[in-house]
Parts: C-alpha cells; structure tokens; sequence
C-alpha cells in the first residue's frame, strides 16, 4: 500500500473508533475527512488542502439539492403524523379482530402490523416504537411469556427498514447512483418474506411452546367490527404505496407526497369522527420532528460528502476494489465476508451510519469481483450486470443491517423495547429475537441462491 492508501485505512480506523465512543456521526465524518486530507497533503504534497477545502463553497448545496432526496422528509412526515393520529393502534386491532384469536395469533398480528406501518413510516426504530407501546401491553393482557413477546416486537421493527418506502434504500441508492423506484419494487417482495418467515417461527415456536402464548377469548363481535372499520383505511394507505409503487402507477417522490397527504386526511378524519385522531397540536408535533429528523438526515448527508472526498483522494476505495479483482477469491465467497462484516459492525454501529460508511468501500469491491463496471450479465460472476447487481446487494446488505438491529450486545431495536418494558431483563429479550436470526439467515440466503426474486416487479 502506499502512503496514501494507508492514510485512508488510518482515517477509517479513526472515524470507527469516534462512533464506538459515541462521538456525532456528523462530527466525526466532518472531522475525519477534514483531518485526513490535511495528513494527505503532508505525505502527498501534490493533493494540496486548499483546493479541497474551496469545494465546502458548493457541497454543502450539492450535497441536498437532490431531486430523490426530496423523498426523505415526505416520508418522514408520513411516519410521525401515522404515529400522532393512532394508525399504529387501528392497524394492530384490524389484524388482532381478524387472525388474534388462533394460537400466537397476537404476536403475529403484532408482526403483520410492523409491517403495515413499517411501509408508512420507513424507520426500524419508530417502527419498534410505535408498535411496541400498541402491543407489549396486549400480549401481556393475553399471558404471552415477557421474553417471547418483547422479542417479537423487536425482530419485528426490523421490517421498517426494508419494506418500502425506507429512507435507508433512498440513502443507499444515492451513494451508488441506482434507481429509487427500482429498489423499492425490489424490496417488496424480500420484505413480504420476511413477514412470512416471521409467521412461521411463531407458529412453530407456539406449537413447541403452547404455554409461551395462550389461545385468547375472541374480541366481542361489536369491537370487532369497529377494529375491521377502523382497518379498512389503514389498509387502503398500505396497498396504495405499496401496488402504486410495484406496478409503476406513480414514482416515490409523489408516492411520498400522496402517502403523507393520506395520513394527514385519516387523521383528521378520525378525529372528527371518533375524537381521538389528529390534533392541530400533534400536527405541529410531527412537522416539527420531521424539521429536525430531516436537518439531521441530511446534515449526516453532508458529512458523508466531505468524509467520501477524503476517501476518495486517498485511493482507497480503488485499491481495495484492485485487491479485490485481482485477488483468488471466489466471488461468492467475498460477497458472504462482506456481509459477514455488515452483521458484525451492525452489532456496534446504526444503520443509516453504516450504510453511509461502509458502502463507499463495499461497492467498489463488489463490482470489481462482478467482473467491473462495464461487464455483461451473462460475463458476471453473479450473473448480474452493474444495475441488477446495485439492486441485489443494496437489498442483502440491508437485511443483513436488520440482523444488527437485534444482536447483541447492541441490539437498538432490542434496547427500544427494553426502554418499554424494564421489568423484562434484556437477555431474555435478546433470546426472543434470536429465533428470528435463523429465518433471516434463511432469507439472505434465497436470496443469494435465486437473485431473479428481487427482479419480478421490476
């Protein structure tokens, strides 16, 4: 390596070591990047620092004036508005009236409705959120085992991060340049899945344990029929996203717009008919918490731009995809150590972090061991071209991220139910949602052995 490779490989080092100490992502992007291009214009005088620093004139503004960008805080709109006017509670009762009274049938109403409002909100942890102060109360009013139950909330946020619309998939088709719409009609299908995996670890857990989830009375037929009313819109806002997306009826952006339109009409609807829907006060709410989740989105997207620039002058990116493609290592087999990797770090790192990180590296090296930029599909290892392969490893490396939301020992979505249920110790939440870890396993590996899955509503 020379000198500049190993000032790129140093500047890694440090930026992972600031997250581990929880130092700002933005902080420690801005830094690092900063700090490693001075240290390149020591150690490589031609790549001078001044030049690097005019370019701050204009990336800032570049690193936001873009045209996908404009998707995140629609949907971040979309997601805290669903949360302040009850979607969350009418979703889980609508599918708790309909399949609650079979065997787990509460932990899988909890699971389809993650699901449900992952599509809505596009964020694991609010997913998680949301659904475990809906649900936590419920199964335990039902007599599920504490563990059982706060491990099915907690492998079921997950699902917020794939299932479209996912500002994580927006984020990663931005650094590599792929298709929004593309990913998102990708995405759905691993995503529905994954619902069935989770279904079916339940029912099998269920049947195994019968006690860990007791058969509960059925809902009184008038509260059922309200739930299944109450259901009914939910579910036209889930099915207009997700088949408006899959067959192509409107891009994300205006998916966005038309979602977060939706949520806020259902809202106030509820509220002027049950009174307890959406409140001018929690209007205001939630467009004050998309102004800051969106600020510090797009200020993380910033220092990503500096940080990549500091790479990029490094020549490490390169040098690993050139190691990579000369290298003798079986393509296959690297794909799985990169991914091996991504579970690992997602064990210690946030997901919107390590995406912005990590992928920058990753990329490079996958397309290098594809067969490069230019190769065909039927020439590729994979048998994949440049845009299909965009595609198949965005989708794996985010489900492999979601296998990090619930590994110990820093789970999030572990700790965020754990925040809602003290009185459940966290290994036992911890030993919950490692039932789900070999479904997920399963997963990516189908995934891997048939990659036309991803390609069916494209």
């Amino acid at each position: 390596m020379d000198p500049r490779e190993i000032t790129g490989l140093a500047g890694l080092g440090v930026l992972l070591l600031l997250i581990l100490l929880r130092i700002p992502v933005v902080v420690a992007m801005i830094a690092v990047g900063l700090g490693g291009s001075y240290a390149l214009s020591i150690v490589a005088p031609f790549l001078r620092f001044e030049p690097y620093l005019r370019q701050f004139k204009s990336m800032l503004w570049e690193s936001m004036a873009s045209y996908d960008l404009t998707i995140i805080p629609l949907f971040v709109l979309m997601g805290y508005v669903a949360g302040f006017s009850g979607l969350s509670r009418d979703l889980f009762d609508g599918i708790q009236a309909m399949i609650g009274r079979m065997r787990g049938g509460l932990a899988i109403s909890a699971i389809v409705a993650c699901a449900g409002f992952g599509a809505v909100c596009g964020s694991s942890a609010a997913t998680a959120s949301a659904m475990g102060r809906i649900a936590l109360p419920e199964l335990k009013k039902g007599g599920y085992a504490p563990g059982f139950s706060a491990g099915v909330l907690a492998a079921g946020g997950t699902l917020g991060i794939l299932i479209p619309p996912s500002v994580a998939l927006v984020i990663y088709g931005v650094i590599v340049e792929a298709s929004i719409l593309d990913l998102f009609r990708a995405a759905i299908l691993p995503g529905l899945i994954a619902v069935v995996f989770f279904v079916a670890v339940i029912a099998l857990y269920t049947r195994l344990r019968p006690e860990a989830a007791p058969v509960i009375p059925p809902m009184p037929r008038a509260d059922r029929l309200r739930a299944l009313l109450r259901f009914l819109p939910v579910a036209g806002i889930f099915g207009a996203l997700i088949f408006g997306l899959a067959f192509g009826l409107f891009t994300p952006t205006p998916a966005a717009a038309i979602g977060a339109l939706a949520v806020i009409l259902y809202g106030a609807a509820r509220r002027l008919i049950t009174g307890d829907g959406l409140t001018w006060s929690g209007l205001r709410e939630a467009v004050l918490s998309t102004a800051v989740t969106s600020g510090m989105i797009y200020a993380i997207l910033f220092g990503a731009a500096v940080l990549t620039s500091f790479f990029t002058r490094s020549g490490l990116p390169m040098g690993l995809a050139d190691w990579a493609a000369t290298a003798a290592i079986d393509p296959y087999l690297m794909l799985v150590i990169c991914l091996g990797c991504l579970i690992v770090m997602g064990c210690f790192l946030e997901s919107l972090s390590m995406i912005l990180v990590i992928v920058p590296f990753l990329w490079p090296v996958m397309l290098a061991v594809n067969g490069g930029p230019y190769v065909s599909a039927d020439q590729a290892a994979f048998g994949l071209g440049p845009d299909e392969l965009k595609i198949w490893f965005g989708i794996l490396m985010l489900i492999v991220i979601e296998l990090g939301l619930i590994t110990p020992p820093v789970g999030m979505n572990v700790f965020i139910i754990g925040a809602i249920t003290p009185s459940t110790p966290m290994g036992r939440i911890f030993a919950g949602a490692s039932m789900f870890f070999a479904a997920e396993v399963v997963r990516v590996g189908l995934l891997i052995l048939f990659p036309a899955i991803l390609f069916v509503l494209i």
